[in-house]
């Protein structure tokens, strides 16, 4: 089966590298043959996350590059798109470039639409509020990473939905041994777009920091500041990113309530409890199915919470210890690339032109 791959970027950003990128070794040998098309490179990414400048005059090769490769596309026996062909484009357009008698399988990991039905432009929303429901409308299968994107679907009478989370290799993570920290260790992992979520839960880190004995530690954040707070930040590397997750006695994941983060994966939850560490997080969104209160982590709604928690696992090691086998065992059996990628090929291959 020859397949299209149309990701939105290259494999330096997370999400077309653990949607797509990560599921194409396995697919290879199984007779599926892909052309992979990314509309962002990593001089886009390096943009978004250093703040160099945009590379406008690469976005615009790129996309009069896809349109070239969609000129073609009969070549193949299935699309697979993440998200959009074109960003920031109306429906009409896109769809008399994408869709054809060729089967689409279009990929969710966020609440992408809400970029356009709630933008503060008016034009914006005049133009765009519709555009990815109208994708998952005319996509033949749409698979959603949590429930709160598959209902968006199934509300826009999508042929088929399927849930798959962002997972991890479990045979990548494995529970660490025994916590030799001298300092309680708060850990964050993510990308300067989402670190901006760490200072809503910042009056809490302030006072558990105060409390004594405590190190706090942002993977991948970039530059941020909370007054009176002294915050470790590494930068965030691939190759290194599990070993820095084992070195964490808790991570955490504060998000703010708004229709975007609802639609989000919690996929650093997964990380963590992939190594073994017990988590705390907002309860929002798919957090509350992931992370089991008081089993493998903590839901905290407020500073007073979030507080309460930190003491309850800084104090308790046993609990840290039980709480962290508990996540590593959910992840395996839920969240774990060797549970979905079996799911995906099947749903290639269940697809009838």
């Amino acid at each position: 089966m020859k397949i299209l791959v149309l990701t939105r970027y290259s494999p330096l950003g997370s999400s077309s590298r653990y949607r797509f990128y990560k599921y194409i070794p396995y697919l290879q040998p199984k007779g599926f043959d892909f052309t992979i098309h990314a509309l962002l490179g990593d001089k886009y990414i390096n943009h978004l996350y250093n703040k160099t400048p945009l590379p406008f005059y690469e976005i615009v090769k790129k996309y009069f590059q896809r349109i070239f490769i969609l000129f073609k596309k009969n070549r193949y026996d299935l699309i697979w798109l993440q998200q959009e062909a074109f960003p920031w484009v109306p429906a009409i357009i896109e769809k008399a470039l994408l869709k054809t008698h060729i089967p689409i399988v279009t990929d969710y990991d966020d609440a992408f639409f809400h970029r356009y039905d709630q933008h503060n432009s008016k034009i914006v929303r005049f133009f765009l509020k519709n555009k990815i429901d109208r994708i998952m409308n005319y996509s033949d299968v749409v698979v959603a990473g949590n429930q709160y994107l598959a209902d968006r679907a199934i509300k826009n009478k999508s042929k088929k939905v399927v849930i798959l989370p962002t997972v991890i290799d479990i045979n990548l993570y494995h529970i660490r041994s025994q916590s030799e920290n001298k300092l309680f260790t708060i850990g964050w992992i993510g990308s300067p777009h989402n670190a901006k979520y760490i200072t809503t839960i910042q009056s809490a880190l302030k006072e558990i920091y105060n409390n004594g004995d405590v190190k706090i530690i942002l993977v991948g954040s970039g530059e941020i500041k909370i007054d009176r707070l002294p915050i470790e930040i590494k930068e965030w590397n691939e190759s290194t990113e599990i070993e820095e997750i084992r070195n964490f006695d808790v991570g955490i994941m504060p998000l703010a309530d708004n229709y975007w983060e609802r639609g989000k994966c919690g996929f650093k939850l997964i990380q963590y409890m992939a190594c073994g560490i017990p988590v705390i997080a907002s309860p929002i969104g798919v957090n509350t199915q992931i992370v089991k209160h008081g089993v493998n982590g903590f839901l905290a709604g407020n500073d007073k919470e979030w507080i309460k928690y930190f003491l309850i696992l800084k104090k308790d090691e046993k609990l840290r210890t039980e709480m962290g086998r508990n996540g590593h065992k959910l992840v395996e059996e839920n969240y774990s690339f060797q549970i979905t990628a079996p799911q995906l090929e099947q749903i290639f291959r269940n697809i009838h032109v």
